[in-house]
């Protein structure tokens, strides 16, 4: 079948659209950045009204541009910033609250006290996942719990949650309505079942009526309904395809065999390994997610999540003032050979995975009086680079596979310097690809699988073209030693900020 495949891609920091054709290529594309909100220090929210009108924004000019007619788009397929977590008025569709960001660490103190209830081994043997601040369950709680009359107007069934992407079908299609790899990161669901856990709910006080319907990644959510403004020509198209952004990543970059992994390089870093139809625990505190629901089919990841990569590239622009483009980051990182012996731990919302620590921030260390712009610069991209390389390594064990190859996507990934350091410190080659847009590309794919564009994984993954490889060129005892000096960083961020 011939067609066109929009793919909506609502991201952390702006909301795009691109059309692909059957081969894969972009067709077309639109994107908007939207405003972020830090009302206090280690929170993080969005407007959830600038999210659907950025994202419809985004839809409208990636069709328009394109100069194809209603009738030529086949299917939509959405992925999205995961964990951030709205709730709304299912009757009049308003939120009752920002929604609060997958960064957001206000939640410590709900984690703590699951912790010290002795709920840490059944978190993890239900909903693969690890007590922490990330996951959308102990975001509801915060919301019922603080904002006046939401636990009592949820309680009576008049409130329903959503994650970005249930937020974005029920504002497209009227459904409420989520899948797999979406409620698998909510700390709410059961990763075997693939049913909503109520001993998960009772503990997180969160009313089974707010939580939506999980349907597989491919097949059919809703149609884009009548009156949607600017978006009438698209009115009755399916949306049959929807996926977390990691996990769109990971089908976009054509890992559909166990073993084959990616790392996008974005706000944050995530780096997921497809295990196949078995869903192992970790034992090194990485995590299980769904990758995606096919028909019956179920492919699980383990992954490990990384909270600042390129936000810390952000940072040395946006309140540093040291570059005024991340592209001037690589420049000044390739005119120095290494850091210098600087380091850049960039935990400023906390340690994501294998660490797991909220309360550990960003530090700077190993500076001497002839660390210079290039210097920092380098140590952002390489402080990057070490925690993927951390992941992997534990990866490796959970998963029981080795890996080969890494495949990259994201805005970072385009940094030869990143890239190249990358191989060294991981001792594995590094494969970049033509098209880095494959969260879009996964969320594409698993629309056009449901809509009949793409027959079967194995079509779509013919599509995947590398552009570069980078092959490990530094002398592993050299690798060696500063991954020694990274971990010595790391214990000094770990456990920063007063509980």
């Amino acid at each position: 079948m011939d067609g066109y495949v929009i793919a909506l891609d609502q991201g952390t920091t702006s909301s795009r659209a691109i059309i692909f054709d059957r081969q894969g290529n972009i067709v077309s594309q639109a994107q908007y950045p939207f405003e972020q909100h830090y009302p206090q220090p280690g929170w993080v929210e969005h407007d959830p009204w600038d999210i659907v009108n950025t994202q419809f924004h985004a839809l409208g000019a990636a069709f328009e541009r394109s100069g194809l007619a209603g009738a030529d788009i086949a299917a939509i397929g959405i992925t999205n910033q995961r964990e951030t977590t709205i709730v709304w008025d299912k009757n009049t569709g308003e939120p009752v609250y920002n929604a609060i960001v997958w960064q957001c660490r206000r939640t410590a103190p709900i984690v703590e006290q699951l912790t010290a209830r002795g709920m840490k081994e059944r978190i993890t043997a239900v909903t693969g996942l690890v007590p922490d601040p990330y996951f959308s369950g102990t975001k509801i709680k915060w919301i019922l719990d603080n904002v006046p009359g939401a636990r009592a107007r949820a309680e009576r069934g008049e409130l329903l949650f959503g994650t970005v992407d249930s937020w974005l079908i029920w504002n497209l299609t009227g459904e409420h309505v989520t899948d797999p790899s979406n409620a698998s990161r909510t700390m709410l669901f059961d990763i075997d079942s693939l049913r909503w856990d109520e001993e998960m709910c009772r503990a997180l006080e969160v009313p089974m009526s707010m939580l939506p319907r999980v349907a597989p990644n491919a097949g059919l959510f809703g149609k884009v309904k009548r009156g949607i403004r600017g978006l009438e020509q698209l009115e009755g198209i399916p949306v049959c395809g929807a996926a977390g952004d990691q996990q769109a990543a990971l089908l976009g970059q054509g890992c559909i065999l166990p073993g084959q992994a990616k790392n996008t390089y974005g706000t944050g870093c995530f780096t997921l390994m497809n295990v196949g139809p078995k869903a192992p625990r970790s034992n090194n505190g990485l995590l299980t997610s769904v990758g995606w629901q096919i028909g019956g089919d179920v492919t699980y990841a383990v992954e490990g999540s990384v909270f600042n990569a390129g936000s810390s590239i952000q940072w040395l622009r946006d309140e540093l003032g040291l570059i005024s483009t991340a592209h001037e980051c690589d420049i000044l990182a390739e005119q120095v050979p290494d850091a210098g012996g600087a380091y850049m731990v960039s935990a400023f919302t906390g340690l994501g995975a294998p660490w797991w620590d909220p309360y550990a921030r960003g530090v700077l260390v190993g500076v001497t009086r002839g660390t210079g712009r290039a210097h920092i610069c380098r140590a952002v991209l390489e402080g990057i680079a070490y925690q993927v390389a951390d992941l992997l390594e534990l990866m490796e064990a959970d998963g029981g596979h080795k890996l080969d190859v890494l495949r990259v996507d994201g805005g970072a990934s385009v940094s030869d310097v990143l890239m190249q350091f990358q191989a060294d410190v991981l001792r594995r080659p590094i494969d970049r690809p033509r098209t880095v847009e494959t969260t879009a590309l996964g969320a594409a794919f698993l629309a056009g699988l449901a809509a009949g564009v793409w027959t079967d994984l194995a079509d779509v993954q013919t599509l995947r073209q590398s552009e570069r490889r980078f092959d490990p060129a530094m002398d592993p005892d050299r690798a060696a030693k500063l991954m020694a000096g990274w971990h010595r960083a790391v214990e000094r961020a770990k456990d920063w900020e007063t509980k």
